[in-house]
């Protein structure tokens, strides 16, 4: 038995104890954290993951569906304590638990370099590789992104590291800036952002985002629409230049790899890329905070709702390097 937690129903959460069984060709896994992605997670936990989508928006070892009881998450980093690969620490796209067992490919090692504590942001660092894959970035592209949370601010950081790349991050919390230089990255007010560019991400989940972002492309770019409305139903400003400057949008999501890649790169090569690409210190300013997971059905809501929740941290145990 382990426990876990679970969503009971539109914004309430109980921690239950969980079934598991390990059995050959299984890794069981002692959890050390998991992180809080607080997009998905918001719209799992309020209840608007649309009815049409409960198939496709499923995570790897989710329990329960979308109308509730759910167990949901994707980002837990723990160490082997049966199986192949004893003693390693590990990745696993699993729900928020504190020991569980999957299939050993399943468990993805976690590279020398980087701490369990930061491996916590690998799912969305590779959400953000595949935005990158998706938009076509290329050296000396100007590029910006509207949304400075998680995924816009790694997406920000990975187009910031081509050659000649000029990256300016556009958010309405002015306190951004900070994060934005620390991701190597210009920093712009939605009012205040140039235009011209030639790929635009945004990343926001607001119409009002979406709006400025439609707005910022030069003549034939790519726009990214990287965020998830769930049931929302945004108003998008097609009108204006729009169709003068043929713009492009391109829908991006995670559970596909690009055509471009997709007969080469696997999605264990692609989150195995995405953990090494985690070595750089300057991603822990991503972790915006940290809960014990005894605490966690009390806090998760609050974390929830807190829009200066970046990743929020959980720890199991006692605190570990």
């Amino acid at each position: 038995m382990a426990r876990a937690l679970w969503i009971t129903g539109a914004g309430a959460v109980a921690m239950r104890e969980t079934a598991f069984k390990a059995g050959p060709g299984m890794a069981e896994v002692e959890t050390l954290y998991s992180g809080i992605s607080r997009g998905t997670e918001r719209l799992v936990w309020s209840g608007g993951v649309p009815e049409s989508e409960h198939e496709t928006m499923k995570a790897p070892f989710q329990e329960g569906d979308f109308s509730f009881p759910v167990k949901y998450g994707y980002a837990a980093v723990g160490r082997v304590a049966e199986g192949s690969g004893k003693g390693q620490t590990v990745f696993v796209l699993h729900p928020h638990q504190d020991r569980f067992a999957v299939p050993q490919e399943a468990a993805v090692p976690v590279p020398e370099g980087v701490p369990a504590k930061r491996a916590v942001l690998a799912a969305n660092m590779e959400t953000a590789l595949n935005i990158v894959w998706d938009s076509g970035v290329s050296a000396g592209d100007r590029v910006t992104v509207v949304g400075a949370g998680v995924v816009g601010a790694l997406t920000g950081y990975l187009c910031a590291r081509m050659p000649g790349a000029e990256v300016c991050l556009v958010d309405v919390d002015a306190g951004k800036a900070a994060l934005a230089k620390a991701m190597g990255c210009d920093f712009a007010a939605p009012g205040q952002a140039a235009g011209e560019r030639d790929v635009v991400v945004h990343a926001s989940a607001s119409a009002e985002g979406l709006a400025t972002a439609i707005g910022l492309p030069g003549m034939e770019a790519t726009i990214v629409e990287a965020s998830w409305f769930g049931t929302r139903r945004p108003e998008v400003p097609l009108g204006g230049a729009f169709h003068q400057r043929r713009l492009r949008i391109v829908g991006s999501q995670v559970g596909q790899v690009p055509p471009g890649r997709r007969a080469r790169w696997s999605y264990r090569r692609r989150l195995e890329k995405a953990l090494d690409l985690l070595v750089d210190p300057a991603l822990d300013v991503l972790i915006s905070g940290e809960t014990a997971f005894d605490r966690l059905e009390e806090d998760y809501g609050a974390i929830l709702e807190d829009a200066a929740t970046l990743c929020h941290r959980v720890r199991y145990g006692p605190a570990r390097a």
